[in-house]
């Protein structure tokens, strides 16, 4: 082996490994047996042109500290095996060829011995380095699969979460109580609704794709601060419309109730791309990307502690509502928020803290960035352009993703606005002359329902696989809404007790719903690679803000009470739909599929 001259040493008489010059494989390289004169010569170009001691190399570090010159490679036939001795120098100096300048190069034999340098040949080295490799047993491997990859991380977040989720439900079912209070129509709460989710639909894409560009925790901190202002400027706009004459004939026109639909709609897309980016991208790096089992129970106790919010921001809010006017439990609800916000940001901080700064870990990869050149998102300088830029490259990317008929399933759930705890059954049920403890009660069983579900989808998931359990979960849901809707139609309107009833059905039947809700979850972590996880699942969440928008324009048109029967025949319509193209999906698998959730093949 020939390198830039600079001095030539003949090595002869000690067997030399190669893995401490990091140049060759030492699996796959070969080195006979040599003559006792070399072949071949090695060059070394020194800088200093002086003699070497080498008695300071770190066999450990497997490298020569010595050495701070480079060496440069010219030619790699290597035919020698042997090490020169001080007694062999000057005889194999003489002969060196006279187009290197020689400098000679002192290898000390006392540093060579066998004991130091652990020398090793070919065959014992590939031998020792199998025995050396870990093998983990099943045990093991289940227990590192579920232990989380930040643990004390995970524990901040799900503070964090609690801080947000108890707030954010609380306000979900103020703003439509407190609103049916003044105008007897779903007019107002359909109009909001819908305005929002246009928002939703147009502003997702766009803040997912900001979002995977600029850095998790201040990203994550400005919609938190966005959000909660938003929500303050509701709750006074609602204030200030229990002081006014209620007109519904003017209400749309009226300034109070525009600056109203514009909050709730900003309120609304902060809230999604919150919820997305602690869903889709903060848990699933906190949890482990290839560790299935701490994953999916970080992603049943962040369902827990939503539907745990869910269960008190509503109770509390009609416990109230029965015993004190709406104004006053308004100005609760502000209270609330202010006291909550600095809590939600330090936690946040605190949860990148505790987990070594894995937030702080760059999500452009090369997929994305190439995206984002491929588009005008850098070559123009026209902000409509990048929106729309951004809004094509979101549904671009949701199309393509590897689990698109769940994700459509789960979308086809969103046209059931009126048999869930939402908006509109809220105003409803508040117009049929409900107790507000019973409404409240209502939503927190549903909410309840939810916890449930949890835990009864991680036992299904263990019996019948992801898919399966995704399955049994829609078609429980469709089968319990098809009876709810048969005694609805089935009621006369004097009557409450079929419509407790009625409320009990829809009640059980988020079970199903749920369930499959959580196995959705970490389908779609596991289809979507981490890259894409904000802008599809902010894509996603604006296909299904599509079809509540165009079922809240329904009721807009429809917007009297009495047709609430005819919106709750379309919602189960939807359910019974979304059942129908899941199970196709599954007894049709297609060969990424069975890649993906090989696990489940197994099963079958």
């Amino acid at each position: 082996m020939a390198l830039g001259c600079g001095c030539t040493a003949p090595l002869s008489q000690y067997s030399l490994s190669f893995k401490s010059f990091n140049l060759f494989s030492a699996c796959k390289a070969s080195f006979p047996s040599a003559p006792p004169r070399p072949s071949s010569r090695i060059c070394y170009r020194i800088a200093s042109r002086r003699w070497l001691n080498l008695n300071h190399i770190s066999v450990g570090s497997r490298r020569f500290n010595g050495f701070s010159s480079r060496c440069s490679i010219t030619n790699t036939d290597l035919h020698f095996s042997h090490v020169a001795t001080e007694n062999e120098v000057q005889e194999e100096t003489s002969a060196a060829e006279p187009d290197c300048s020689v400098s000679i190069v002192n290898l000390n034999s006392d540093m060579l011995e066998t004991e130091s340098l652990s020398l090793l040949t070919e065959d014992t080295y590939v031998d020792s380095l199998l025995t050396t490799l870990p093998v983990l047993s099943k045990e093991e491997q289940h227990t590192l699969a579920a232990t989380p990859a930040h643990p004390m991380g995970l524990y901040a977040l799900y503070a964090s979460c609690l801080a947000g989720n108890l707030v954010e439900q609380f306000w979900n079912f103020a703003w439509p109580s407190a609103i049916a209070l003044i105008y007897p129509s779903l007019l107002p709460v359909a109009f909001m609704g819908f305005f929002s989710k246009l928002a939703i639909i147009a502003g997702c894409p766009l803040v997912g794709t900001l979002m995977d560009h600029f850095p998790r925790v201040p990203a994550y901190n400005c919609l938190n601060i966005i959000q909660t202002t938003a929500q303050l400027l509701s709750a006074a706009m609602i204030i200030h419309a229990h002081s006014v004459p209620p007109s519904v004939s003017s209400l749309l026109l009226r300034p109070w109730f525009i600056v109203l639909v514009l909050a709730g709609a900003v309120e609304r897309l902060s809230g999604v791309a919150l919820g997305v980016a602690m869903e889709r991208d903060w848990v699933v790096l906190l949890a482990g990307v290839n560790r299935p089992i701490a994953l999916a129970q970080a992603n049943a106790i962040l369902n827990r502690i939503d539907l745990l919010c869910e269960i008190a921001g509503a109770s509390l809010f009609g416990i109230l509502l029965s015993k004190y006017d709406p104004v006053t439990c308004l100005k609760f609800a502000g209270g609330l928020m202010v006291w909550s916000l600095p809590f939600a940001i330090v936690l946040t901080c605190l949860t990148n803290k505790l987990s070594s700064g894995v937030l702080d870990r760059p999500k452009c990869s090369q997929t994305c960035c190439k995206a984002s050149t491929e588009g005008p998102l850098i070559d123009t300088n026209d902000i409509l352009d990048k929106g729309v830029a951004a809004i094509k490259l979101g549904w671009k990317e949701y199309m393509q993703q590897p689990v698109l008929p769940a994700s459509l399933a789960y979308v086809l759930l969103y046209f059931n606005v009126v048999l869930t705890p939402g908006s509109l059954m809220t105003a409803y049920l508040t117009q049929s002359g409900l107790n507000p403890s019973i409404i409240g009660g209502f939503s927190g069983l549903c909410a309840f329902m939810g916890v449930a579900a949890t835990f009864v989808s991680s036992c299904l998931v263990r019996r019948l696989g992801i898919l399966k359990a995704g399955a049994a979960g829609l078609i429980f849901q469709a089968s319990l809404l098809t009876a709810a809707v048969a005694v609805y139609c089935s009621r006369s309107s004097s009557q409450q007790s079929p419509l407790l009833f009625f409320l009990c059905l829809i009640v059980l039947s988020r079970l199903g719903h749920m369930s499959y809700d959580v196995v959705a979850v970490q389908i779609l972590q596991t289809g979507i690679p981490s890259s894409k996880a904000n802008i599809i699942g902010t894509t996603e969440v604006a296909v299904a803000s599509l079809a509540e928008f165009t079922m809240l324009g329904v009721a807009i048109v429809v917007n009297d009470v009495s047709h609430f029967g005819f919106l709750a025949v379309l919602s189960l319509l939807s359910v019974v739909g979304a059942a129908w193209m899941f199970c196709r999906w599954l007894l049709n698998p297609t060969d990424e599929q069975r890649t993906l959730f090989s696990f489940d093949a197994q099963c079958q």
